[in-house]
């Protein structure tokens, strides 16, 4: 599923993101949405989400 749709998001979901700090070098970092953080239902370089973990990046991939 893409990334740059909203409903496509849940919390709970399994994503990949890239964070601000890695979008040259495009690390993905893994982890479980907490909250959706992009208000529009969507945005062409992925929705922002925040991982439970604290992570905000933008999603590239939904695992599950």
């Amino acid at each position: 599923m893409e990334g740059t749709i909203r409903s496509n998001i849940k919390v709970g979901s399994i994503v990949l993101v890239v964070q601000k700090e890695d979008q040259r070098t495009g690390k993905l970092t893994e982890g479980t949405v907490k909250r959706i953080l992009t208000n529009s239902p969507q945005h062409h370089h992925g929705i922002k989400v925040m991982l439970e973990n604290g992570t905000v990046g933008r999603v590239k991939a939904i695992k599950s």
